[in-house]
């Protein structure tokens, strides 16, 4: 069951290992000297309230200091990031240091972007426990918190040298989290089916959580994640900092999500069921445009559908008064942003295009989130 690949991103070799069991410790500490430019120094230990008890999996016997952050999107701030600095100080962490990320995106997101400023530059590892880290948060060097209301206004580029995970981890994962996840792998699906992604997800069962004690299940699950690696590795290898056109691929559904996000508020709408309903909308818009053909835009939104993801328009949340409005302020912010011209990625015959916001109609965009 145990998998590998190292990508290389701006010249910063990532090792991903997909494994049935936790790395202990010790396999970790040795693996982050093989890659490591320093010696090992001391290794700071970053979760959340809901992964802690996951700890005893890696550490067994041991202790080591660790910073528990509260649980969930409210909890991606810069309040976040002093906690996991202040922890590393206290434990005397130097530049040669490890710090630990054990948990779903949100630690992941923290725990690197800490580390990336830590003294200029410390080592990092990240451990992920849910689909949506698996297929997404942890692999491509993104690093954040959300800012100002805006969903990771602030971040660097910061790939971790050593990814692992462990397919135990799934087994406790909430149905609302595997729909997060979900959410992304269709996105990854939708955006390259060189690895047969597309079909895979078609044959799983949809809705609901799946039974990982199936082990037809577990195959196919395991090959996602492998599929999703790999597609999302070539893609960033190809274009490390979305400087080019390549990266920004990834962003199919997430203008729309982003902005839902932060206008019903963050944390309201986790990000996988965000992007589901974004990708809808963006098959809409590429409707529009004459550039998403109807037959793939009708399968794109009956699989999000058989997952039973909310694909209505207006999103129930943005009924409320003020919240249209809210959305489309929060679009004007967007940070993918090219040459302050907003972009919109929509499916095309095969893959993706992006589409600058200036060749689209007036009023367009509105109406699409609105149904009007």
């Amino acid at each position: 069951m145990n998998q590998e690949y190292t990508f290389i991103f701006d010249k910063t070799p990532s090792r991903v290992r997909i494994q049935e069991h936790f790395p202990l410790i010790e396999r970790i500490c040795a693996d982050f000297e093989q890659v490591s430019r320093s010696p090992l120094g001391q290794v700071l230990l970053v979760c959340d309230e809901h992964t802690e008890y996951m700890a005893q999996d890696i550490l067994g016997m041991q202790e080591l200091p660790r910073c528990v952050l509260p649980p969930g999107e409210t909890a991606k701030h810069w309040m976040s990031v002093e906690a996991i600095l202040g922890a590393a100080k206290e434990a005397g962490l130097g530049r040669d240091g490890l710090f630990i990320g054990l948990g779903g995106g949100m630690v992941s997101d923290l725990t690197a972007f800490a580390a990336s400023i830590y003294m200029r530059g410390a080592g990092l590892c990240l451990v992920s426990t849910t689909l949506l880290g698996m297929v997404d948060a942890t692999v491509g060097g993104k690093t954040g918190f959300d800012l100002f209301g805006m969903k990771n206004l602030a971040g660097t580029f910061y790939p971790a040298p050593l990814i692992y995970m462990p397919l135990d981890s799934l087994l406790g994962l909430p149905e609302a989290e595997w729909k997060s996840g979900m959410g992304e792998l269709i996105k990854t699906a939708v955006l390259d089916d060189t690895e047969g992604l597309w079909e895979r997800l078609r044959s799983l069962p949809p809705g609901g959580k799946p039974n990982l004690k199936d082990r037809v299940f577990q195959d196919n699950i395991l090959a996602c994640i492998v599929q999703a690696v790999r597609i999302k590795g070539r893609i960033v290898e190809a274009d490390p900092k979305e400087t080019g056109e390549e990266r920004v691929r990834l962003n199919l559904g997430h203008t729309f999500a982003h902005a839902l996000e932060s206008a019903v508020g963050l944390g309201q709408v986790s990000h996988g069921e965000a992007v589901a309903w974004g990708m809808v909308r963006a098959c809409e818009l590429g409707y529009a445009l004459g550039i998403t053909p109807r037959d793939r835009g009708r399968a794109i939104t009956s699989l999000i559908k058989g997952w039973a993801y909310e694909t209505r328009v207006p999103y129930p949340l943005l009924e409320e008064p003020g919240k249209t409005e809210a959305f489309m302020r929060a679009l004007e912010g967007d940070k993918k942003k090219k040459a302050g011209k907003l972009r919109f990625i929509v499916p095309c015959t095969q893959g993706v295009q992006a589409v600058f916001a200036e060749a689209i109609e007036a009023g367009l965009v509105e109406r699409i989130i609105s149904g009007a």
